[in-house]
């Protein structure tokens, strides 16, 4: 590619056609509140908090400054055999915050570490217990569980697995959910499909509960299309869970803060698991950072069961950093300040609607919705699949509004200060633009 616009040609981007990239660059430069400013001088109004993950909105001073703050007094300190403050205080913050018990938090640097961290962590319980001979974790097809080797074995993307050989030995997979027949166009939890969580108890019957010890489900299935779970789905995984002792984790790296109401999915929802992954809004995405919640039985399983000295072989240089610690302080105290928890609530009727307005639109063939999130599937070009959705994007880039292209699906999950009108300029954009998509 050198000699094709060589300023850009150094960074390998991220999950990006590269080439067609570079050929025609769409740049973000600065951001505030619900917009970003494009390279050539325009208001994108952001319609997916940035990667599901800006639930505040951006560039919050409250935020900023006291990453300010802290890089001026502690920029880094190891929390190897040492530590600081700032960790301490926001993993009691964060545990104040989840479903009762879980308040034992492991700190990461993103929701990929956060899922190799509770995988490890699980098979690390089951050994304490004396359950040395589950090594198996079951994952869930069209699941994205990041993109370690750990989240890539468990996680169901086919484009995800297929170039990086087969992954963890020992791993399985539910089906996934996605009924497009009896489910389309739902409102909020599907009616049918609670039955799909009795593949866990097919997999236990096939290779012995003794032999497993985690099963990974995201709460709703986001970067795959937004994918919501039937009623009674994740209740029935709990039960089968506590059947055979495994360890149930809840994913929710893009579920948690206020994303679906509440701190938490697991909350909102009335199933409790006994690990949550998290990350993104976790700091409104300014510092990197994740975290994992587990509850405090099993978390003192693994602690007491070790005869002495360190008791988890795992960690990062950057676990706890000061300034990722600041930020996740600065944004739980401005999630709290601004009730954004209750925005998902307080708007979900009307972005219920607004979403569901799309029906009978061109190459509509389902929506979904629920808390604030909607995923748009448009019906798959023949001989193109994914190309009309990312002309969508493309073209709703182009025209001020930033959407998430996911294969033949258009998902949406704007900042939580969201407001009535941007909600109608969000799926009036979509509306004007996808009848001019052939």
């Amino acid at each position: 590619m050198r000699g094709d616009n060589d300023q850009l040609a150094s960074f390998w981007m991220p999950f990006t056609a590269n080439r067609a990239y570079k050929a025609q660059p769409r740049q973000l430069v600065s951001a505030s509140g619900m917009f970003y400013r494009s390279g050539d001088g325009r208001d994108i109004l952001d319609g997916t908090a940035g990667l599901w993950c800006s639930n505040a909105g951006h560039c919050r001073p409250e935020i900023t400054e006291a990453i300010a703050r802290t890089a001026a007094t502690l920029d880094f300190a190891p929390t190897f055999q040492l530590g600081h403050p700032l960790p301490f205080e926001l993993a009691q913050r964060l545990a104040a915050l989840m479903p009762d018990g879980l308040d034992r938090i492991f700190f990461t640097n993103s929701g990929s570490e956060s899922v190799d961290t509770a995988l490890k962590i699980a098979l690390a319980i089951q050994r304490a217990k004396g359950q040395g001979a589950r090594t198996r974790l079951i994952g869930r097809e069209r699941g994205y569980h990041g993109t370690g080797f750990g989240g890539i074995s468990v996680g169901g993307l086919v484009n995800n697995r297929r170039a990086f050989g087969g992954g963890l030995p020992g791993v399985d997979h539910l089906r996934h959910t996605h009924d497009l027949e009896r489910n389309a166009f739902s409102r909020g939890f599907p009616q049918h499909g609670a039955e799909l969580a009795d593949d866990l108890q097919r997999l236990v019957d096939l290779h012995g509960a003794e032999t497993i010890a985690a099963v990974i489900v995201e709460p709703m299935a986001g970067s795959t299309g937004v994918l919501v779970p039937p009623v009674g789905y994740l209740s029935r995984l709990r039960e089968i869970c506590d059947r055979h002792g495994i360890i149930l984790i809840f994913d929710e790296v893009i579920t948690a803060f206020g994303r679906v109401g509440g701190a938490t999915a697991s909350q909102m929802w009335g199933v409790t698991p006994d690990i949550i992954t998290m990350a993104k809004g976790l700091t409104n995405a300014t510092v990197p950072m994740g975290a994992v919640a587990v509850t405090r039985e099993l978390h003192d399983a693994v602690i007491d069961s070790a005869p002495g000295g360190i008791e988890l072989f795992h960690g990062y240089t950057y676990s706890g950093h000061p300034l990722a610690s600041a930020a996740g302080l600065a944004t739980l105290d401005l999630y709290a300040r601004d009730g954004l928890f209750d925005r998902a609530s307080e708007l979900g009727a009307y972005w219920e609607d607004a979403a569901h307005s799309l029906k009978g639109r061109r190459h509509v063939i389902d929506v979904r919705t629920i808390g604030l999130v909607a995923g748009i599937e448009l019906e798959r070009r023949p001989g193109a699949p994914t190309a009309r959705a990312m002309e969508l994007f493309h073209a709703c880039f182009d025209n001020g509004l930033l959407v998430r292209a996911t294969g033949d699906i258009i998902a949406l999950s704007p900042p939580l200060i969201v407001e009535k009108e941007q909600i109608d300029t969000m799926f009036g954009t979509i509306a004007d633009l996808i009848d001019r998509i052939d």
